[in-house]
């Protein structure tokens, strides 16, 4: 019989015959993953950050050189009215637009690219500058300006960047730690900053093109919008479908910037807002309303993308219908409030109200009045402390109770009409004791009004002898006979 150790044993032996069967497979997927990573190696060893053209190579593809010149070519004439009845997809001019807006978003890349570059060169020089001017070909023109100058009142930057921007530049370029760059990098980064500008020239020849073509190829956006804007919505998105897809709240940051205010204020500055700003409905709108502007215009221009990306309306009349609806809801916003009407007074009724009275509710008034006691207990004396019931101002303040002088609680309090009647009443009945005597006798009677009250039973004895209950109850009565007539 196996032993409970045998049995491990014989487990660990399958699992090391299970072991030897996999690395097979494992050996041949490590060999690969190995080869990959070694050739990842090599082409990083082999790319030279020194060099220009082996990190930007855009330019010298053939791809790029192809479109520009077909572009440059659609630019010279006008637009071919014989393809208007072709359907989209097989139309080479929209053809040549998807492939235009594939190459700008390869341009906006390229240009990244090249201002990393730049950035890395010129950060010897001037350290501060990448964060003041955050835009790549805002930066690229300013180095180029700028080049190993040490006295920024000598360079004009007029023009180029803002003025209060041109200040704070001029200002941390005489305190900067940075030191005048070799012949040879500084040529280099010149070099960057011109690639770069004329990448950003090609961009915009891309971006005219397609801007021309925006009523063949999306009229309704173009009717919202414009056709500026509307190219340069499809460019950055990289085409009419993949705007199309694009949810209204990216659609409204396309093109937004990252600003540098400088330490002034924000309360005029628009963030959140791309190249929607640049449209004329968001120019004519109110400051205060820009915003909500923005987001209905970003919603009505991708449902206008979604219409023509299906080719849903080619006379435009859809994206006019919105035009039209987005100028009546901001006409809407700039409504003063409705003004508040005057409540009229209820009509007077001519007959008078019926109200309860009588007996009754004065009894019920009379009971439930403010006593005197109550009232002085309400009110405070000018100038003298209250007092109260724990003292030091604790408990249920006293009011004016007890303000005579005396330091005592006096209360001068009339008996009310109701309590004169009740005790009127009581007093009418007697409270003594029978006729019978006997050792229990007592002439004292207790009263709830008078308390002990000294009554004389023989009074009483005899007015119950009178009248009739003296006849009917008497020991030597008869009976009374009645005439009849």
């Amino acid at each position: 019989m196996a032993t409970l150790a045998d049995s491990f044993l014989a487990d660990l032996d399958e699992l090391s015959d299970n072991e030897a069967e996999i690395p097979e497979d494992n050996d041949a997927d490590a060999a690969d993953m190995e080869e990959d990573i070694d050739g990842d190696l090599a082409d990083l060893e082999n790319l030279n950050y020194d060099d220009l053209d082996s990190v930007s190579k855009l330019q010298k593809t053939q791809r790029y050189v192809d479109i520009m010149q077909k572009v440059e070519e659609a630019l010279k004439r006008s637009s071919d009215a014989s393809n208007q009845g072709v359907d989209l997809e097989d139309d080479p001019e929209y053809q040549l637009i998807v492939e235009c807006n594939a190459l700008s978003v390869d341009i906006e890349n390229e240009i990244v690219i090249i201002h990393n570059f730049i950035r890395d060169k010129y950060r010897l020089k001037f350290p501060e500058l990448e964060s003041l001017v955050h835009h790549p070909i805002d930066y690229a023109r300013v180095v180029k300006k700028i080049g190993n100058e040490v006295d920024l009142t000598l360079v004009d930057l007029e023009g180029l960047l803002p003025s209060a921007i041109i200040m704070v530049v001029s200002v941390t370029a005489s305190t900067t730690t940075g030191k005048p760059l070799p012949e040879e990098v500084l040529s280099k980064t010149i070099e960057a900053c011109d690639r770069a500008l004329a990448l950003d020239s090609a961009k915009k020849k891309v971006l005219d093109f397609v801007e021309s073509r925006m009523g063949y190829i999306a009229p309704n956006l173009s009717s919202i919008v414009g056709s500026a804007v509307a190219a340069k919505l499809m460019g950055t998105a990289g085409g009419l479908t993949s705007l199309a897809k694009m949810p209204a709240c990216n659609v409204q940051l396309l093109g937004a910037k990252k600003k540098n205010l400088a330490g002034f204020s924000t309360a005029t500055s628009q963030f959140r807002v791309g190249y929607l700003e640049q449209t004329e409905i968001f120019q004519t709108t109110p400051p205060a309303l820009r915003m909500r502007a923005c987001r209905l215009l970003a919603a009505k221009s991708t449902l206008a993308a979604r219409v023509d990306s299906i080719r849903g309306d080619p006379s435009g009349r859809t994206g006019r219908s919105f035009k039209d609806e987005i100028h009546k809801k901001i006409e809407k916003w700039q409504e003063p409030p409705p003004a508040k009407q005057p409540k009229p007074l209820p009509v007077p009724d001519s007959e008078p109200k019926k109200k309860r009275g009588g007996r009754r509710l004065r009894k019920m008034k009379e009971r439930y009045a403010v006593t005197d006691m109550r009232k002085l207990a309400n009110r405070m004396q000018f100038g003298i402390p209250e007092e109260s019931s724990l003292g030091d101002g604790l408990g249920e303040g006293y009011g004016m109770l007890g303000q005579a002088g005396s330091g005592k609680l006096r209360v001068s309090m009339g008996q009310s009409k109701l309590a004169a009647k009740v005790a009127k009443k009581f007093k009418e009945k007697s409270y003594g004791s029978s006729g019978a005597t006997s050792g229990l006798t007592s002439s004292l009677a207790f009263t709830p009004v008078q308390g002990i009250e000294l009554s004389n039973p023989q009074a009483h004895a005899h007015q119950l002898g009178t009248g009739t209950q003296s006849t009917y109850f008497s020991e030597t009565g008869t009976f009374s006979k009645i005439r009849r007539t």
